[in-house]
């Protein structure tokens, strides 16, 4: 399905959606992550008004998927932009976990975070609630303390569906997610996927797609894709380590191949056309506190998929790396 949006600024863009997963919920193929290095724009200086404005622009653009976390500091804002508004989105939100020593209290930990989101965000019912950046040595505590009280809250409406992220960061092989790709209790999963390293296409995605899990990738433009300098020291690091062979790229530019006049106009827009025709991703996240970005990245990720000359560069240039993760 598609859906055109006509901005203020007078552009059109064609806003395409998807059904996530097994929740059946119909969302916008780009979501505004309202984390990341920007956080709306807070981590930059933004006020909070020019953040609620960010949320709006989205609104506008057509965007109806947004995803927070307690760890944000963003999930006020968006409850207040959002306000009038709330038959119209779906809101994701995540809290990190703090092991305690009795299922009871674990469960009252739980249900307290559940609960000041729900204040924060200004809702009755969270429709995509997550465990926030799970590391595979707490899966076990997550499944056997966390998840019981997760599903007692679902069963009462607080949260409609359940969901986990992974720490990309520190786990860019998927450890914790190959394992919970096999329990089908969780609804959605939030995945890191790029160009750089699309290893979740190997080890995940399958899975999700033959179990229905919905699919939200993070990551999908991090600062090595934004910066050629970053991911030029990246490239020529992994290729004194016999990694990767770096005489295939050109160092002053090592994405640039992807923009000519059949493919991209910004290796940006690459990147998140890329991971959005991926089969198995639902949604794909961006976040800034600029509008002309946001814009600019909407458009992108409602983009048709990349040559796939520029394709099969990448798949033997990255396919097979999983050392990356794009910070």
């Amino acid at each position: 399905m598609t859906a055109t949006k006509f901005v203020a600024t007078g552009i059109v863009i064609h806003v395409d959606t998807v059904e996530l997963g097994k929740t059946g919920l119909q969302i916008s193929v780009a979501g505004l992550g309202c984390g990341g290095a920007s956080r709306l724009g807070q981590r930059l200086g933004a006020s909070t008004e020019e953040s609620i404005q960010i949320v709006r622009e989205a609104l506008d653009l057509g965007i109806t998927y947004f995803d927070t976390a307690q760890a944000y500091g963003t999930e006020e804002i968006v409850g207040h932009a959002l306000k009038g508004h709330r038959d119209e989105v779906v809101i994701s939100t995540k809290a990190n976990i703090v092991r305690t020593d009795s299922r009871s209290e674990q469960a009252k930990s739980i249900r307290s975070a559940v609960e000041a989101s729900l204040v924060k965000l200004q809702t009755e019912t969270i429709d995509v609630f997550h465990l926030h950046g799970i590391a595979d040595d707490d899966y076990d505590y997550c499944v056997s303390e966390v998840l019981p009280e997760l599903l007692s809250l679902r069963d009462q409406g607080v949260i409609r569906y359940i969901a986990i992220s992974e720490l990309f960061g520190k786990d860019s092989t998927h450890e914790m997610l190959q394992r919970a790709k096999f329990d089908d209790f969780w609804d959605v999963f939030m995945v890191g996927f790029n160009l750089l390293n699309p290893s979740a296409r190997l080890t995940v995605l399958p899975e999700t797609m033959s179990n229905n899990i919905g699919v939200e990738v993070m990551f999908a433009v991090r600062r090595a894709i934004s910066r050629p300098e970053v991911l030029r020291k990246m490239i020529v690091d992994a290729s004194a380590e016999g990694l990767l062979d770096a005489s295939a790229l050109d160092l002053e530019d090592p994405l640039g191949f992807l923009v000519h006049n059949a493919g991209a106009s910004s290796v940006v827009e690459a990147a998140y056309r890329f991971a959005r025709h991926e089969p198995g991703c639902d949604v794909v996240l961006t976040g800034t506190g600029n509008r002309e970005h946001l814009r600019e990245n909407v458009r992108s990720i409602n983009l048709p998929t990349l040559p796939e000359t520029d394709l099969e560069r990448l798949r033997s240039l990255f396919g097979q790396l999983t050392i990356f993760t794009g910070n």
